[in-house]
């Protein structure tokens, strides 16, 4: 049985962190602790520049709309780290133009740091993961124009 102690060191890895759950399981037990997170931040939008003077149309919830633009994808699953610290900037934030090679973000799996690269040269429109939150593999990280 897990004793008070343990969990409250558990609670304080959790608080301490930018992850929103921790998950500890082992043969006996096991324990899943979540914490809110922010609202995320406004969108910036992903259409081109000529297409931001058309008016804008609004759909249904839940509508499925084409995208603009292209995505950068996670090629593993794994934590996704926006900045090489947590006390230095983020690699990229919207706006940023960046180029193929660039390193976008970093990608822990098994306790080893992967650095993610652009694929392709653009700016980025929209971030769609928070910093900390566990992304599967070929998920969308980023839009790019």
């Amino acid at each position: 049985m897990l004793d008070i102690e343990t969990v409250k060191e558990y609670i304080k890895v959790l608080e301490e962190s930018s992850l929103a759950v921790l998950e500890v399981t082992d043969e006996e037990e096991s324990i899943r602790l979540e914490k809110p997170m922010p609202e995320a931040p406004a969108v910036v939008s992903c259409a081109p520049a000529q297409a931001q003077t058309a008016p804008v149309q609004t759909s249904a919830p839940g509508a499925v709309q084409a995208d603009s633009g292209s995505q950068i994808k996670s090629p593993m699953v794994g934590v996704f780290y926006s900045a090489p610290a947590p006390d230095k900037p983020a690699f990229v934030s919207v706006g940023d133009k960046v180029e193929k090679g660039q390193v976008i973000c970093i990608i822990e799996a098994m306790k080893i740091m992967n650095e993610v690269t652009a694929d392709k040269s653009g700016t980025v429109c929209e971030i769609l993961v928070d910093n900390g939150d566990v992304v599967e593999f070929d998920q969308p990280l980023f839009k790019l124009n």
